[in-house]
C-alpha cells in the first residue's frame, strides 16, 4: 500500500488586507511628517499605531480617513484607490469625532437622529445606545454625561453607517481606570462583530490589552511593527531586562528603547 503525500493538503488561511499603504508621505512646506511609510492592516484585527507627540501617526490616519491629501505614496482602503474614490472610501470608514463636534444641548436620542440623516441612514437610537451601555441616558443632554459616556457615545455614532473600518483616536484619554476598561470590552466587541480598528493610543497598557499588532512611528517613520508580544520577546531576547518586575518587559519599554526618549509634550 502506497501513501501519496501530495493527496494530503494543508490549507493555511492568508488573512485578508483591507488597508494597504504604501510609500506614504505627508509634507507641510519643508517639512515633512510623514516620511515614506509603507504598511498593511488585515480585516477584523485591531491595530494600533503608537508614537511620541508629532510622530506622524494623527497624520497618517486622517489621511486614510479621506481627512487630509498626502503629498505622495499609494493608499487603497478595501480594494478601493484614495485617490480615485475617496467617496467610496467615506461609505466604509467610521471615524470618532472629538467631544467639541456635539451639540451640548441635544439628547443623545437627538444626536444619533441627527447624524443618521447626515449618513443618510434609517436607525433606532435605542439600539445604538445598547451597543454601549447607554440606554437609561437616551433623553440625558450631551453636556450632562461623563467623560466615560461621551466617549461610548462617539463610539456609537461612528457605527451608524455600518462601517467595515472605525478609526479611533486616543480613545481612552482623561478617563479613570474603570471607564477604560469599559471601552476596551466595547472595542474588543465592536471587533469581535467583524468590524476592523484602527486606533492611537498614549497607553502601553491598552495597546497591548486590545492590539493584535501595533506599528511603532517616530518622527515620520514606521521603527517596527508585529503583535505586542513579539515586540516584547524581540526586546527581551536583546538581554533587556526591568529591574524587580516579574514580567522582564513590556510593550512601553520597547517604544522607549526604540524611540530614546519619553513622551513628548505637545
Amino acid at each position: 500500500m502506497s501513501f501519496n503525500a501530495g493527496a494530503v493538503t494543508c490549507h493555511i488561511m492568508e488573512k485578508e488586507v483591507i488597508i494597504r499603504i504604501d510609500q506614504l508621505t505627508k509634507k507641510y512646506g519643508e517639512f515633512e511628517a510623514v516620511k515614506g511609510i509603507s504598511f498593511e492592516v488585515y480585516r477584523n484585527e485591531i491595530f494600533g499605531l503608537l508614537g511620541p507627540n508629532g510622530a506622524g501617526k494623527s497624520t497618517t490616519l486622517e489621511i486614510i480617513e479621506t481627512l487630509r491629501e498626502k503629498t505622495s505614496g499609494k493608499v487603497i482602503v478595501d480594494g478601493m484607490d484614495l485617490d480615485k474614490r475617496p467617496d467610496d472610501i467615506k461609505k466604509i470608514i467610521g471615524v470618532q469625532l472629538q467631544t467639541s463636534g456635539y451639540y451640548p444641548n441635544l439628547n443623545l436620542t437627538e444626536l444619533l437622529m441627527l447624524f443618521s440623516g447626515l449618513y443618510n441612514q434609517r436607525i433606532k437610537p435605542a439600539d445604538f445606545l445598547a451597543k454601549v451601555n447607554l440606554t437609561d441616558k437616551a433623553k440625558a443632554k450631551y453636556k450632562e454625561l461623563s467623560g466615560g459616556q461621551k466617549q461610548r457615545f462617539s463610539i456609537a455614532t461612528t457605527l451608524i453607517n455600518q462601517p467595515k473600518i472605525i478609526f479611533l483616536d486616543e480613545p481612552t484619554t482623561g478617563l479613570d481606570p474603570q471607564a477604560r476598561r469599559n471601552l476596551w470590552d466595547l472595542i474588543l466587541e465592536i471587533r469581535a462583530a467583524g468590524t476592523t480598528v484602527i486606533i492611537t493610543t498614549h497607553y502601553m497598557d491598552e495597546a497591548e490589552v486590545l492590539c493584535d499588532r501595533v506599528a511603532i512611528i517616530d518622527s515620520g517613520k514606521i521603527i517596527a511593527m508585529d503583535s505586542p508580544d513579539q515586540l516584547i520577546d524581540n526586546l527581551v531576547a536583546t538581554g533587556f531586562e526591568r529591574p524587580k518586575e516579574v514580567k522582564k518587559a513590556n510593550l512601553e519599554d520597547v517604544f522607549i528603547q526604540l524611540t530614546g526618549k519619553a513622551w513628548r509634550e505637545e
